[in-house]
Order: C-alpha cells, then structure tokens, then sequence
C-alpha cells in the first residue's frame, strides 16, 4: 500500500493542522527533526549541493545560488553529504520553528545574481599587411 506524504497535512494531528510536527502517522513518525537552510548571501554558486542531494537542492535561476526546495527531497545522510561538501559552509540545520524567519531574512536582502557574463569587449582588430 503507498500512501502520499502529503495526506500528512490534511489529518489532525497532535498539534494544529496548519502546523504539522513531522510525526504525523501517515509519515511513519520518523521525519527528521530537523530542516535544511541554504544561506543564499554565503552561497558561491559552486552546484555542489545540487550534484550530491538533486530532490533537495536547486540552482536557483536569477540569482545562480543554491537553494533547499524540499525538506523531503532525500535521505538524512545524502543531504549530510551535500552539506559535507558545500565549500563555503552555507548549508545548515535549523529547526522548523526557525524557517519563516530566515526566509523573511532573505526577502530582505538584496542579492546581486551569480555567474552574470563578463561585459562584452571590442574585438580588437590589426591591420593586414
């Protein structure tokens, strides 16, 4: 029998039903306790993340940073091992409770996008002899 992880949402639970804890018996009970945070202002772009964990992280277009789109996306070790080798540490775990406020945080920062190509150049020509 499979069951759709998002009929989690719809059942009461022990908390409220808009804020489910994760423990939800249509997911098992085992969902990690924890959510993944991309810090997009460190973030290099490098698509590490997004090699390692592809269900979890993705490039994000305009700006050429990573970002986390699926808490579920893949394993506690796989999204370990992105973080593992993230080059400048920008990936961390936060509890769920600490996600609208870092997201608000992003909102307001203003980003300047990643990987933009260099400015176009004369072509320089010479003279024929």
């Amino acid at each position: 029998m499979t069951v759709d992880p998002s009929l989690a949402f719809d059942v009461e639970s022990g908390g409220s039903r808009l804020n489910p804890t994760g423990l939800e018996p249509l997911l098992g009970g085992v969902l990690r306790q924890r959510a993944v945070w991309v810090d997009e202002a460190v973030c290099i772009g490098c698509r590490y993340c997004a090699h390692v964990a592809s269900n979890t992280f993705v490039l994000e277009p305009d700006l050429g940073r990573s970002r986390a789109i699926r808490q579920d996306g893949d394993s506690t070790e796989r999204i370990q091992e992105a973080i593992d080798t993230c080059p400048v540490d920008c990936i961390h775990w936060v509890s769920y409770d600490e996600l609208p406020t870092l997201e608000q945080r992003l909102r307001e920062q203003e980003l300047q996008p990643l990987g933009l190509p260099a400015p176009a150049r004369f072509k320089r020509t010479l003279p024929r002899p």
